[in-house]
Order: structure tokens, then C-alpha cells, then sequence
């Protein structure tokens, strides 16, 4: 079965938000006298929405429940300075993203980001045209590591999943790539996104040799 169809995570993998993520939630957490360590959030953090981040801090460090929604709406906006600040278009994925469009490739980005955080990040970086379908985590019950956004997104494109290939960088994201039955193409850096890398990994999976 031939690839039809290719999946963005959107943090790590097209945006390199990681940091901005971190520096916004320390932000909001601050107000009240709390804070994260950047190996603490790579390590147990990264790649998850920011309603389950505070859930672990409540768990874990006694965050009152009470505060969940206001942290998570300052958060947001900090983030969202932070992205009209710094987010720009990346020559490389644009070029990417638009050869796979010409070539017929459905394409998709599958976000545990809000709706908002996913629109924004993509206008910003010139990415929105290319893509046939944004899915965040206001359009699941269930975030990664749980595959629901990628089966929805394979369900939407009436494909099967052996016919999508998910590029995700982090452990939540492979965890989620992975259980959904796609192929997956881990990425490392931003930099490992390009249209090269992609379209290796598709000749790979149809058996092509070059």
C-alpha cells in the first residue's frame, strides 16, 4: 500500500515552540509562586496540553484545582505574545509542505495545542495554505498519547492507516503515532524537516530504491 497522506505534530516538528511553551507556562505559574524546570518539562512535560500539565502539578506539587482555569487562559496569552514575537516562515518546511501538495499528498497537522495556538502558528508561518486539515485538541475527547486525532484524521481522509506517514518528535506523540497503526518518521530537530528527509521515508515504506 502506497503513502497517501502525511501528518505534522505541530510543536517540535514544524514550530519550534518547545521553549516558548515552557517560558509561557512559567509565566502563568509564577503568579503564584510556582515553577517548572526546563529538564522537568522535557522529561515529563513536553508534548502535553497545558490541562494536563496542571493536572500533574496539582498530583504532584499541590497546585489548587481551583486555579486550573485561570493559569491555562494566562498561559495562552503569554503564549500567544510570545508567537506573534517569534513565529515566522521556515523556508525549508514551506518548500516541503508545498512540493508534497503538488504531488497529491493529503496533508495534515494533528496538535495537542488549542484550535487558536494551531491557526495562529500556521498563518504565521505561511503554512495553512498547503495543509488540507488542522486537528487540535478541541476537536478530540482524548490528547496524545492517545491516537484518537491521528485515526481521526486518517477516518476523514478515507484512508487506512498504512496509507499515512506522522512525523512526531516527542514520547507522547511517537506513543500516539505509533498506536494508530501509521507509519512514523521521528524528527529530532526542526531542522530534520524537510522535503528530502520525507519523501525518503515514503520511498522507503513503498519499497522504492533510489
Amino acid at each position: 500500500m502506497t503513502i497517501k497522506a502525511v501528518f505534522f505534530d505541530m510543536d517540535g516538528v514544524l514550530i519550534d515552540a518547545k521553549d516558548w511553551h515552557y517560558e509561557a507556562l512559567n509565566q502563568a505559574l509564577r503568579l503564584f509562586g510556582m515553577e517548572i524546570s526546563r529538564q522537568e518539562h522535557l522529561q515529563k512535560f513536553d508534548g502535553l496540553p497545558t490541562k494536563v500539565k496542571l493536572k500533574t502539578l496539582s498530583n504532584e506539587r499541590g497546585l489548587p484545582q481551583g486555579l486550573h482555569s485561570f493559569i491555562n487562559s494566562i498561559k495562552q496569552q503569554y503564549t500567544m505574545d510570545i508567537v506573534h514575537q517569534k513565529c515566522k516562515p521556515t523556508f525549508r518546511h514551506e518548500r516541503a509542505l508545498s512540493i508534497l501538495k503538488s504531488m497529491d499528498f493529503k496533508l495534515a497537522v494533528c496538535s495537542n495545542s488549542i484550535r487558536n495556538s494551531v491557526e495562529v502558528m500556521m498563518d504565521k508561518s505561511n503554512l495553512s495554505s498547503y495543509l488540507d486539515l488542522m486537528i487540535s485538541t478541541d476537536d478530540v475527547n482524548r490528547t496524545k498519547p492517545d491516537p484518537e486525532m491521528y485515526l481521526k484524521a486518517v477516518e476523514i481522509f478515507q484512508l487506512q492507516p498504512e496509507e499515512c506517514l506522522i512525523l512526531e518528535d516527542n514520547e507522547n506523540g511517537i506513543q500516539a503515532a505509533k498506536a494508530s497503526g501509521c507509519h512514523l518518521l521521528k524528527i529530532e530537530e526542526v531542522t530534520d524537516v524537510s522535503f528530502e528527509n520525507i519523501f525518503s521515508k515514503i520511498n522507503e515504506i513503498n519499497g522504492v530504491k533510489i
